[in-house]
């Protein structure tokens, strides 16, 4: 088995207070009922924890992270099993044979276009690193497609929604390409947590660098999400009525002075892509 990682921001645990205000306290008797709202949220508390996890996870480590009861922590975990979303396992919990369905199920919904795909694997070979592709939508930031391996140690984006786009390259273009009412909306229901000494928490601040990244062109974080982590983005030209879109890529703090290419690369894969 092995210890918890990084929080997943946006989930604060069973009782916690989290980035966005206090949460209401729930009790135990909610998840051994296993019905409501609040059982349902602390559920995808303990998968997201699971997900997040390098390796097995213990059940006592699974409470002591969400700061639940062990007795509420197995209640939660036998539905969760039973359906396929975990799998038990001699070292821990470990996510189940479901998620690789969830997963497709998702790709199928937001999917990404063949030129986007050669595009992608284009950048990643020039650049050296991951390369992303993301999009807003209906009011959701999303990562939907990587050239990343699926599980890869140490890689801080995964396909799925982008629940910190305030301190992410992608999420910076993405924001600054909405209008200034559609982006008080969308901060307003996320926040701007912190998770960096680096990360920006003024909204004040926040716009200054969106105007920033409308005039340049190009986005860049450094150590704002993860400390060891910094990314770079620039917009692609929207697809008709589509989505407002980014393309990235993530490389490690260390190799900050390799920025300068990087940019290059994307600036040039976004102007033959238009």
């Amino acid at each position: 088995m092995c210890p918890l990682g990084r929080t997943r921001p946006g989930r604060a645990g069973c009782g916690a207070t989290g980035p966005y205000g206090p949460r209401a306290e729930r009790s135990p008797a909610i998840a051994a009922a296993a019905h409501g709202p609040q059982s349902l949220d602390r559920a995808l508390d303990l998968l997201d924890a699971v997900a997040d996890a390098p390796g097995p996870v213990a059940a006592r480590d699974l409470a002591a992270r969400l700061g639940c009861s062990l007795s509420t922590v197995y209640t939660l975990l036998g539905p969760l099993t039973a359906r396929g979303h975990l799998a038990r396992t001699r070292g821990g919990y470990v996510l189940g044979p479901r998620i690789p369905a969830l997963h497709r199920a998702y790709r199928r919904r937001e999917p990404a276009e063949p030129d986007v795909r050669d595009l992608l694997l284009w950048v990643a070979r020039a650049a050296g690193t991951p390369a992303y592709y993301s999009t807003h939508r209906d009011g959701r930031i999303a990562v939907v497609e990587s050239t990343g391996p699926a599980a890869a140690d140490g890689d801080p984006f995964e396909a799925g929604t982008e629940p910190h786009a305030h301190a992410t390259a992608h999420g910076k273009v993405l924001l600054a390409a909405l209008s200034r009412p559609a982006r008080r909306r969308y901060l307003a229901e996320h926040g701007l947590p912190r998770f960096t000494e680096h990360t920006i928490t003024d909204p004040d601040r926040l716009e200054a660098e969106l105007g920033l990244v409308r005039r340049l062109g190009l986005a860049v974080s450094v150590g704002e999400y993860d400390p060891d982590w910094m990314c770079l983005a620039v917009p692609l030209p929207p697809a008709g009525d589509g989505p407002a879109r980014a393309l990235s890529v993530s490389l490690p703090t260390a190799h900050r002075a390799a920025r300068g290419r990087i940019g290059d690369v994307l600036t040039r894969a976004a102007r033959q892509f238009g």
